[in-house]
């Protein structure tokens, strides 16, 4: 198994090198295959991993990983059988018929409404850290055309057509191992496509652009002006979902903080103990995320805390509890704007066919199934993307003269 696995491996890599897959496909496939299926079937024979033995091990790594990773795992061993078979090590696909079930029920799709909207733009506007990450006008953008966060990164001012006010939407940022961030072309002939801007989002753009500046520059660049990492706009995305709370709960964090320390714990230690996510108790000491009253007697149980103690934490965890508009707006990501487009469009009666076309979609049932956000249509809804977002827009205009290219 380990040896057919390695020359797919390998024939991946060289359809990444003639760019027919993106480069994050073989890094993707390596890593799950390293973690995953190597240590549970890689010193199998061919003839060993028959399709019960290989339908157990995905049913596995579903339960124990994850749906996502269960089905990249099929999508490797799919591939490396295909290739024994090719070449006359077995006479069948034994991973054909496995069917990857998952253990819990698909989310709908969600999207921004319009006051949902409205509070996203008012937390950017009143988050200093996410101003200076330039997520205001990012997120109007992705908005505006549905591209996604490395799309809307690799766009140039040369992509720019301000006579016509269409953006060609060609291109992806991509970090590379071993190579850093890329500039490529989107992988499918349906997701290179030239979308047409909603006026207040062509003025938007005339507003950042400062003459003198090269046609190939990115219009969302970082602070040298070079192309800037999706991963840390990501980063700077949560973090704005996640701004450091009230003075309550920053009080709270700091306490629970001193309560660890005395007790001769570090965060994994307790995270491991717990059972918790990673990165939830560095969150909760940064005021970040709600603590509720059951997860503040866990940690006072932990942390064996006196009797006074866990009253003074428990009473303080209430008065911190108060929902902010950052914990209302806790689900939303980057890829929700872009199903906030696709709903803009639906309700304003265009087909799944057009929209499709906006985001890129090859096939319309991507974009029914995962991208709208309602299950029934509104008739009251924006009727298109300038109507829906330009009153967000005015908000943050600048009315000085624009700048000519």
């Amino acid at each position: 198994m380990s040896t057919a696995a390695e020359l797919f491996l390998a024939e991946v890599q060289d359809l990444v090198d003639q760019d027919v897959l993106a480069p994050g496909t073989y890094q993707t496939y390596k890593y799950q295959y390293d973690k995953n299926l190597e240590p549970r079937i890689g010193g199998l024979s061919l003839m060993e991993a028959g399709t019960p033995r290989v339908s157990g091990v995905i049913k596995a790594i579903r339960d124990e990983v994850g749906a996502a990773s269960a089905k990249t795992c099929k999508s490797i061993l799919t591939g490396t059988f295909a290739l024994a078979v090719t070449h006359g090590a077995l006479t069948a696909n034994p991973v054909r018929e496995i069917k990857i079930r998952a253990t819990s029920a698909k989310r709908l799709p969600r999207a921004l409404e319009a006051d949902e909207r409205e509070q996203w733009f008012d937390l950017l506007r009143q988050n200093e850290p996410a101003v200076k990450a330039d997520l205001i006008d990012l997120t109007k953008f992705m908005m505006a055309t549905g591209e996604r966060i490395g799309e809307s990164l690799a766009v140039t001012w040369r992509d720019l057509n301000r006579e016509t006010g269409e953006i060609d939407c060609s291109h992806q940022i991509q970090r590379i191992k071993g190579k850093g961030l890329v500039r490529r072309r989107v992988k499918s002939s349906a997701g290179d496509r030239i979308i047409g801007l909603p006026p207040w989002a062509l003025e938007m753009l005339r507003a950042r652009w400062t003459p003198g500046t090269p046609l190939d520059a990115p219009i969302f660049p970082d602070t040298k002006g070079g192309f800037r990492d999706p991963h840390n706009v990501q980063k700077a995305l949560r973090d704005a979902r996640r701004p450091v709370g009230s003075d309550r709960r920053q009080q709270l964090g700091k306490t629970l903080r001193d309560h660890r320390r005395s007790a001769g714990l570090t965060q994994n230690q307790v995270v491991a103990k717990l059972g918790w996510r990673r990165t939830r108790i560095s969150l909760i000491e940064t005021g970040r995320v709600r603590l509720t009253g059951e997860e503040a007697a866990t940690l006072a149980d932990t942390y064996r805390l006196t009797r006074t103690a866990r009253a003074t934490l428990l009473e303080l965890t209430e008065l911190a509890g108060m929902q902010s508009l950052a914990d209302e707006l806790e689900w939303v990501t980057a890829h929700v704007f872009r199903k906030t487009t696709a709903t803009i469009l639906e309700s304003a009666g265009q087909t799944p066919r057009q929209v499709a076309d906006q985001l890129g979609h090859a096939q319309t049932s991507t974009t029914v199934d995962d991208y709208f956000g309602r299950r029934r249509r509104n008739p009251e809804a924006a009727v298109h993307l300038e109507a829906a977002l330009r009153h967000i827009h005015e908000q943050d205009r600048d009315t000085s003269p624009e700048p000519e290219f």
